[in-house]
């Protein structure tokens, strides 16, 4: 696709999260073919106006598209490491959220993956941790995120002074060597089989001696590994069911045999090296770890109650370098626990270096992101060529790459971060659903859709540069038109004007209500802060169209930046009341997460003379912090400037006559209708 401007709009409710550059250079455009089966999306905050929302299009709004090697060990949901490349949608990650104080790990899926070529370049860490990625790519560091390199363009890079936030250089995984499944069946029978010679005379015969190996267990990883690696020795055993399932407690099977030679080379396998190998080492420790460890509340612990198998357990950690600790019997417990330290840094690395099988004894989810990992920026060193570069998208808009968080660069989970031309020069990644009418007359045809308002969009402006040639909203509006479902809109695009037919077509049969965000008028702020987006002027100028032509059009202003859009309240809401508005909505800046350090960083870039100031009233109305997360919140704001502010809006809107709040806050009538088809039955009353 040749090259053309970045001209998309920021996302309406997120444009304090743009890269703002100094001028518009060109990038590359890609489509992707969503074909999901659903189109409608729910949503429960108290914070909207709205439930149910329809979303044509998702992409990225920073656009850094394809971003690390191929090699790049990515954390997979198993608590294993995983090469990039090797990850497919529908796998299962860890990334991080924010609850309370500290981002904390979970599991998420993959939801798309890419691959192109770019320029390379090195990151290395303190810790010896290096990672090859695009200057496009964003790792999250003490300060919030930040590129790898500027690469002329005006953004937040790395430099040394800079900490990366994670745990550091991931291990390897252990060779399965003949040692290590040697290892690994010492410390697994040991720990938790049956492996004896009952010695007996019986008349007749020379002896009745009887040679027992059993090993059972709830968990099947191990004992299905056991049974293979058994069968590489030559040693053949059957499974049984050692016990069946009961009210308290799961089905658990096992395997044995009484084959003499098999029972003796079990008994080979079992003693103790006079001189272990680092792979037995390795394989022993994972076998006694499925047989007695546990990872609970953040310990790792293996427990046993036989003083030579905590000593070699103790001397096998010391050989690759773990530092644990011995505790004695506690409460009344027989068995004594070895405790690995370092926190969860050191888990990890017990967890790769040594890969045992129980894949529920590797869960962290919920641990937070804390670690005193030495991960400042050592240098980041161009490579001067072209490498293949890959990118995931997953849930929580991040993931675990070598040990860091790394930024989820195509699409958050709810594609938030639309490529909408707001100061990017990287490639455009726009997926379309090119099924969206399709599938939102099928959702209207369930018994269960009962004509509930739907909103364009709940998440990404439906009137971005592509509708221009998809027309995806306006065949989903048509669908809204047929069935007389009631529709708001959400946009600061002047594409809408397009669909001025339709709409008023619409309006006739069902509650229609368009918004168009203008969070502020002052025209230098807003080039500074919203440089690809169309003037407030135009914006104003598409809600005259609106009105004039019979719409339900009110004003957004969206996001009211303190100390900076608020004295822009009164001159926004006179000019909509001019333009034909009929009602005006409010949400105070909201800056969650890592946000936070982006705004201010791009603040105190583009207006450094208001950045103090706007920083200052935003603590003023957030308890002294740049975000409240709570509901109700978290769109207005609270204490005295916060009142001020809102108290001035509605002042101003009463004066000039328009009403407050959004136009899909009043509860339209019940207009829903299912068009007449042959052979649909009509209802008897």
């Amino acid at each position: 696709m040749p090259l053309q401007p970045i001209s998309n709009p920021p996302n309406p409710w997120l444009s304090t999260s743009v890269e703002y550059l100094d001028e518009i250079p060109p990038a590359r455009l890609e489509v992707y073919e969503d074909h999901t089966r659903e189109i409608l999306a729910t949503n429960d905050s108290p914070d909207v106006g709205f439930s149910w929302s329809v979303n044509p299009y998702r992409g990225c709004l920073h656009a850094c598209a394809y971003c690390l090697s191929g090699d790049t060990a990515i954390l997979g949901g198993d608590g294993l490491p995983v090469p990039l490349r090797n990850l497919n949608a529908g796998d299962r990650v860890y990334g991080t959220i924010l609850k309370g104080r500290y981002r904390r790990y979970v599991r998420t899926e993959v939801l798309h993956i890419w691959k192109t070529s770019k320029q390379a370049y090195r990151v290395l860490l303190e810790d010896g941790t290096e990672l090859i990625a695009s200057a496009d790519h964003r790792f999250l560091t003490e300060r919030g995120w930040k590129y790898v390199t500027r690469d002329g363009i005006a953004r937040p890079a790395l430099t040394k002074n800079n900490s990366l936030l994670g745990i550091g250089k991931f291990a390897a995984l252990p060779e399965k060597t003949m040692d290590y499944k040697s290892g690994y069946l010492c410390g697994l029978v040991r720990g938790d089989g049956h492996l004896a010679i009952h010695r007996y005379s019986r008349p007749g015969r020379v002896h009745g001696d009887q040679w027992h190996f059993r090993l059972a267990l709830i968990d099947l990883e191990p004992l299905r590994q056991a049974r293979s690696y058994l069968q590489e020795l030559e040693i053949e055993t059957r499974e049984f069911v050692f016990a069946e399932a009961a009210a308290t407690r799961k089905r658990v099977l096992g395997i044995r045999t009484h084959a003499r030679a098999s029972v003796e080379r079990l008994q080979e396998l079992c003693e103790w090296p006079s001189q272990p190998t680092l792979d037995w080492s390795k394989g022993f420790l994972a076998g006694i770890f499925d047989a007695e460890g546990s990872l609970s509340c953040g310990v790792l612990r293996i427990s046993n109650t036989n003083p030579r198998i905590l000593h070699e357990t103790s001397i096998a950690l010391e050989r690759l370098g773990f530092d644990a600790v011995l505790e004695p019997p506690a409460g009344g417990n027989v068995a004594s626990n070895i405790r690995v330290r370092g926190g969860l840094r050191e888990r990890l690395r017990f967890l790769h270096t040594v890969s045992p099988s129980i894949a529920r004894k590797r869960v962290i989810e919920g641990t937070a992101l804390k670690s005193d990992a030495p991960l400042r920026v050592v240098s980041v060193e161009p490579l001067g060529l072209e490498l293949p570069m890959f990118d995931i998208a997953t849930r929580t808009g991040d993931f675990i790459a070598n040990g860091v968080v790394s930024h989820n660069c195509y699409a958050r989970p709810t594609h938030e971060y639309l490529g909408l031309g707001a100061g990017t020069d990287f490639e455009r990644k726009i997926t379309v659903k090119p099924e969206a009418p399709r599938l939102l007359r099928e959702a209207f045809e369930r018994r269960s859709w009962k004509g509930e308002l739907v909103a364009f969009s709940g998440v990404t402006d439906c009137y971005q540069p592509l509708e221009a040639s998809y027309q995806l909203t306006r065949g989903c509006l048509e669908v809204c038109r047929d069935y007389r479902n009631p529709v708001c809109i959400i946009t600061k695009a002047p594409l809408v004007e397009r669909d001025m037919d339709l709409l008023t077509e619409l309006s006739r049969v069902a509650r229609v209500s368009v918004s168009v965000s203008i969070p502020l008028w002052d025209r230098d702020h807003a080039r500074a802060l919203e440089p690809q987006v169309p003037t407030p002027q135009r914006r104003m100028e598409t809600v005259a169209r609106l009105a004039a032509a019979g719409i339900d059009v009110g004003v957004n202003v969206a996001p009211m930046i303190p100390g900076l859009g608020d004295a822009d309240i009164p001159a926004i809401l006179e000019a909509a009341a001019k333009a034909g508005a009929q009602w005006a909505g409010f949400v105070f800046l909201r800056l969650p997460g890592s946000v936070a350090q982006v705004f201010e960083e791009r603040l105190r870039e583009q207006l450094p003379l208001r950045a103090e100031r706007v920083l200052s009233r935003i603590r003023e109305a957030r308890g002294g912090k740049l975000y409240d997360s709570r509901f109700g919140v978290r769109g207005r704001g609270q204490g005295t400037y916060a009142e001020t502010v809102r108290d001035l809006f509605e002042t101003t809107a009463r004066r000039v006559g328009i009403a407050t709040g959004f136009g899909s806050e009043r509860e339209p009538a019940s207009t829903f209708r299912r068009p007449d088809r042959p052979g649909r039955q009509l209802p008897l009353l």
